[in-house]
């Protein structure tokens, strides 16, 4: 347990919500600067691995690593996930998600060590994903076991996993505002000062130490103003085009997100071991990836799908790309232009569905960008060819786009527009950013309910509320709840005795116990009256006719969340509360009216 605070300082960290936690951003901090070196440790082997593929020239040699090295990288991969265990609930964010509403924030330790030597090996292969969502996991998992560590509670346990999480994606993409929102709008939802204080202390250390060691100061993703309308401002002759580029975006995430998992569902069907399912998904990537060589011959020694897709999504953000005078007035050939970035951005998303859909390890972000660059350039391409808005560059849509695909696919607007602010450093996007990834999450929740993370967690039976209900009946437990009192019978009791005891103690449920006075069932208030219809039937009825064993039971310390998802399920006025060595011994009933008495009392706290 901490020491106590000097006095001068209780009250400052009262009033930020850290009376007792005040050590917390103390741990953050360390956990920022831990991740900064690992995070460091975990990019280096990759760009070594990217450089050298971008490096070498076309080859028989080239062409053969193409074809077999995603299955080789698949194939080991699957090894080590066998070897090390796999999860049980998914894998990548949509697993630390439930652990966090689901096990109490706890991550495994082997998860951090299964992802960073899988992810290295699918992404350093030419599998088609990315590195935020491994250094999410890595980062949440360290957060985790910290926090486990110091014995915090579950509450203070998830937030160290969210300063995990968002320093990796800070030392990663060199985002470190990027890194904090998607802690607090994906993660964990959270958005209360006591949360958002060490995440941003772990976030901006991280992001330091990064620097400090790789001297990474340049945006990922540098623009040139040739990139830009010829204007010094966003215009409203633009928003149209913009507005209508958010609806394609909108309407593309879903229908990538379905492809995505329609095919995680083929390849669970597959009568194979699952070790060796990354490999055959991976060995179907190295025939696309030869076949585009073969055909489309392009300028880069490796397909442009392959890995992270940094390289293509630089070239998408070029302005020569699409035209073919230094002035950037003339398009290339319109239909070679639409064809290229049509053939790049289906080819990304096959090879996503084929590397994260056979089990291989790796993010979803960067392949969003990629595709959303794709899609943002044939839109530029198109509307420019029609003359809709003559100063805008294809390179300006292809930026939007990255925003507006992360936007959609996660649901996460606030996410998706830093992102690409920060990965640019460019503040002419702001604008027509904002608009476009608004309108794109707007389209993609019409078409699809779940995201990319949040699909996995509806499959077992995780459904996520709105953020603001969910983050105070997270924060609150049963304990936090009066308990109303539980008026016990036995199972040969008669019917006539429930009948009594409802009218002397005004309850319409009870709990059903053993001789040894252990939980046994209840019986509720609509099955007493359904029986009060045969009133001439009660005197030979006993309670253990009338008892349901079916309803679920909770515990004092469970997070209100889950409390009310079993409400939800069951058509009951209150649940037995369960305490003791072996939760069989009634503490009381917990009632619905309770519980939401209590979370209009913690609505006017905050």
């Amino acid at each position: 347990m901490p020491e106590p605070l000097p006095r001068r300082l209780r009250p400052l960290i009262m009033r930020l919500g850290f009376e007792r936690e005040w050590y917390l951003v103390f741990v953050a901090a360390a956990i920022g600067l831990l991740m900064g070196g690992v995070a460091t440790a975990f990019i280096l082997p990759l760009r070594w691995v990217e450089h050298f593929a971008s490096g070498s020239e076309a080859s028989t040699t080239l062409y053969t690593l193409v074809a077999i090295s995603p299955a080789i990288g698949g194939l080991l991969a699957g090894v080590a996930i066998q070897l090390i265990g796999a999860g049980q609930h998914g894998s990548g964010v949509s697993a630390v998600m439930y652990a966090v509403y689901r096990e109490k924030a706890r991550v495994p330790l082997r998860t951090a060590f299964r992802k960073w030597i899988a992810s290295t090996l699918t992404i350093g292969s030419g599998g088609s994903a990315g590195a935020e969502g491994p250094i999410v996991t890595i980062g949440s998992t360290i957060g985790s076991n910290l926090g486990r560590w110091l014995r915090t509670n579950p509450q203070n346990t998830a937030t160290l996993l969210g300063c995990g999480a968002a320093a990796g994606i800070s030392s990663v993409f060199n985002a470190p505002i990027a890194g904090i929102f998607f802690v607090l709008e994906i993660l964990l939802r959270d958005f209360s000062l006591r949360t958002i204080t060490p995440i941003v202390v772990a976030s901006v250390l991280s992001a330091a130490f990064t620097q400090t060691m790789l001297g990474q100061m340049e945006p990922l993703f540098p623009v040139t103003a040739q990139t830009f309308s010829n204007a010094d401002y966003f215009g409203v002759e633009e928003v149209p085009n913009f507005f209508l580029l958010g609806i394609v975006c909108g309407v593309f995430a879903p229908l990538f997100i379905r492809a995505l998992f329609f095919t995680d569902g083929l390849f669970g069907r597959l009568p194979v071991p699952t070790w060796l399912k990354p490999a055959i998904g991976g060995g179907l990537l190295g025939l696309l990836g030869l076949a585009y060589l073969l055909v489309i011959r392009p300028p880069t020694p490796m397909p442009d799908f392959f890995g992270n897709g940094y390289p293509a999504i630089q070239n998408l953000l070029d302005s020569a790309t699409y035209f073919r005078d230094p002035d950037n007035t003339v398009l290339k050939p319109v239909g070679w232009l639409i064809v290229t970035l049509f053939t790049i951005t289906a080819l990304k998303a096959i090879g996503t569905c084929l590397t994260i859909g056979s089990g291989g390890a790796g993010g979803m972000f960067a392949p969003s960008l990629l595709l959303g660059a794709g899609v943002g350039g044939t839109f530029g391409v198109v509307v420019y060819h029609l003359g809709w808005l003559p100063a805008a560059s294809p390179a300006m849509y292809a930026l939007v786009g990255m925003g507006a695909m992360v936007a959609s696919t996660t649901h996460a607007p606030l996410t998706g527009i830093l992102i690409v602010y920060e990965v640019t450093k460019s503040e002419q996007i702001i604008l027509p950013l904002m608009l476009t990834a608004v309108i794109s999450v707007v389209v993609a929740r019409l078409i699809a309910r779940d995201s990319v993370y949040t699909w996995k967690l509806t499959q077992l039976g995780l459904r996520l509320g709105a953020m603001s209900d969910l983050t105070i009946l997270r924060r609150l437990t049963v304990s936090d709840v009066p308990l109303a009192e539980a008026v016990c019978v036995h199972a040969n009791d008669s019917a006539q005795r429930l009948l009594d005891l409802s009218e002397r103690h005004a309850a319409s449920d009870f709990v059903v116990i053993d001789d040894h006075g252990a939980y046994s069932g209840m019986v509720v208030g609509a099955d007493l009256r359904t029986a009060m219809l045969q009133r001439e039937a009660i005197p030979l009825l006993l309670v253990g006719e009338l008892q349901r064993t079916d309803l679920p039971t909770v515990t004092p310390d469970e997070p209100l969340d889950v409390v009310l998802d079993k409400f939800s399920q069951h058509d009951v006025h209150g649940l037995a509360v369960l305490h003791g060595p072996n939760l069989d011994r009634i503490r009381g009933l917990i009632t619905r009216d309770r519980l939401m008495r209590r979370y209009q009392e913690a609505l006017l706290e905050d």
